[in-house]
């Protein structure tokens, strides 16, 4: 045996490759960067020509004219699903469909998500849902206004219960947030199915015409179970939502007038239920007169006029938001500022249906009352009403439970509430329009006031009705006693003398008398029961 033998020969390794040095920051940054610029572009040229070409933006361009320019902030952009099947492992698009984050609007935060219909068709799913969620637990934590611009197409389907259980936490949100923080929907495509119902939830929703629709069922399904043929635009288009079901409250004929009268409402409200609105500088006097009112509403009970006249003569420059002008016309609500600070204006609208209060301006008055109250912003109601409509429908319908959503809501305010009776106020719908006995703080009219059970021609028929029957000259009679009833009931001082009425005021002094009114209860505090929640009238 050699030395040779006894030796073990070590076979000799490759060398090793060398490892390409990791990317310095400057690299990496530039490639997070680019990365940035290709989200925001969107998956596809073709599929952002395409929304061009429907009269829509994409969801980016969206957020910059909602925003004051260059302060949005975008999060979660790089976020992907992770679901698998029906091809979906092979598309996994940046942003899964949503943009998510905050900026600026008129200098104050506020919150948004926006649906990207180039994604998915915009459609739901549930990285999608964990997205909306985070920005609207944002929002309330915050206490900042949440702005939802929606253009989907509703859940995604390949993920099944995956995606209904987020809109159900969407839905769970809205309420938590629903008279906390202003919630406002912006309807710029397609909303079907139970995805409608989160615009619902919130506190005012914008439509654009031609582009946007809202329904449960399409108009496929409504022809397969009805027979009835009808296009999207007419099952749920922006004019049937603002002028049949009440569901929108704003309708626009483009975005940007849509997305600016958005702007414009957030400049009304507060941020949250535990800040007052922003106060706004103006240079109309708060003891203007308002001299003009004298001819603009006609002594006559009786005789027409456009309310709407007379709430710009009296608030600050004559500028007045109104909301759902066109559904329940006979009813004007509506914000305005009154020496710089915002109000909620109920007011009878005598050019529509003589200004009676029917199911459905009693709907629409009590949504706005609640929201004024929630959100603490003082109520001027504006008194000339007849009365309750009359008719088989509306009983049958429900007018009273209807119309006892509004008494629950005037109730139910804690804010600063003036009432000024115009002209008539008759019967229930006296009590119901802020009346002193239900809390009105202050209560004004003018010298033009009838307040009373009924008219005095009603009145007059009833009480002597059968003195009238049996009388030689029946029209006689019936015409005496009508001025009888209304020189002992129905004078203009009957009210102020028995202290239902605070002052008959002359209406050169409205606008003076409500900005005094406003200012002297702008520290008003309310002590409420101790309870979980009231029972709203259904």
């Amino acid at each position: 045996m050699t030395i040779l033998d006894d030796l073990t020969v070590t076979p000799q390794a490759p060398p090793a490759a060398t490892a390409p040095p990791p990317p310095d920051l400057r690299q990496a940054t530039g490639e997070l960067r680019r990365l940035k610029e290709e989200v925001g572009r969107g998956p596809d040229p073709a599929a952002t020509r395409r929304q061009h070409e429907k009269n829509k933006l994409t969801a980016h361009e969206r957020l910059q004219l909602l925003f004051d320019e260059g302060t949005f902030t975008e999060i979660e952009p790089l976020r992907r699903h992770r679901a698998t099947g029906f091809g979906l492992e092979d598309r996994k698009p940046h942003g899964d469909g949503v943009v998510i984050g905050w900026g600026l609007v008129h200098g104050r935060t506020v919150f948004a998500y926006a649906h990207d219909f180039r994604v998915f068709a915009g459609a739901l799913g549930e990285a999608h849902a964990a997205k909306v969620h985070k920005v609207m637990d944002l929002a309330e934590s915050a206490g900042a206004p949440l702005v939802s611009l929606n253009d989907g197409a509703g859940a995604r389907i390949q993920e099944g219960v995956t995606a209904l259980a987020g809109y159900g936490g969407i839905f769970r949100r809205n309420v938590a947030a629903s008279g906390v923080i202003p919630q406002i929907s912006v309807m710029l495509g397609p909303c079907a199915g139970g995805a409608a119902y989160s615009p619902a939830l919130t506190d005012y929703v914008f439509m654009v015409r031609d582009t946007a629709q809202m329904f449960i069922t399409g108009p496929d399904v409504v022809q397969a179970v009805t027979g009835e043929r009808i296009t999207h635009n007419g099952l749920g288009g922006a004019d049937v939502h603002a002028t049949a079901s009440g569901v929108c409250h704003f309708a626009h004929d483009d975005e940007e007038a849509c997305l600016d009268d958005v702007r414009y409402l957030l400049a009304l409200l507060p941020s949250n239920n535990r800040e007052m609105p922003p106060a706004a500088p103006t240079d109309d006097p708060p003891d203007r007169g308002t001299d003009a009112l004298l001819d603009l509403v006609p002594a006559e009970p009786g005789r027409s006029y456009d309310i709407r006249a007379v709430i710009e003569e009296i608030v600050d420059d004559g500028e007045v938001f109104e909301i759902h002008e066109g559904w329940a016309p006979n009813v004007v609500c509506a914000f305005a500022r009154l020496d710089g600070h915002t109000v909620g204006i109920v007011a009878n609208q005598p050019a529509a249906l003589a200004g009676v209060l029917d199911i459905q301006a009693s709907e629409k008055a009590a949504r706005h009352v609640s929201t004024c109250d929630a959100f603490n912003i003082p109520l001027v109601t504006l008194v000339d009403v007849p009365g309750f409509l009359p008719g088989v429908d509306q009983e049958h319908d429900g007018i009273i439970r209807h119309g006892a959503k509004l008494l629950y809501a005037y109730c139910n305010a804690t804010v600063p509430r003036i009432s000024l009776v115009l002209r008539k106020a008759y019967g229930g719908a006296y009590i119901v329009m802020d009346s002193r006995s239900i809390g009105a703080d202050l209560s004004f009219a003018w010298p033009t006031n009838e307040i009373a059970v009924m008219g005095a021609e009603g009145a007059a028929n009833v009480i002597f009705r059968r003195e009238i029957a049996a009388s030689d000259d029946p029209e006689a009679l019936r015409r005496q006693r009508i001025e009888e009833y209304r020189t002992e009931l129905m004078h203009p001082y009957y009210a102020a003398e028995r202290g239902l009425v605070d002052d008959v005021i002359d209406p050169a002094d409205t606008r003076r008398v409500l900005c005094e009114s406003l200012a002297v209860l702008r520290t008003k505090r309310a002590v409420v029961p101790a309870r979980k929640h009231g029972n709203l009238p259904t």
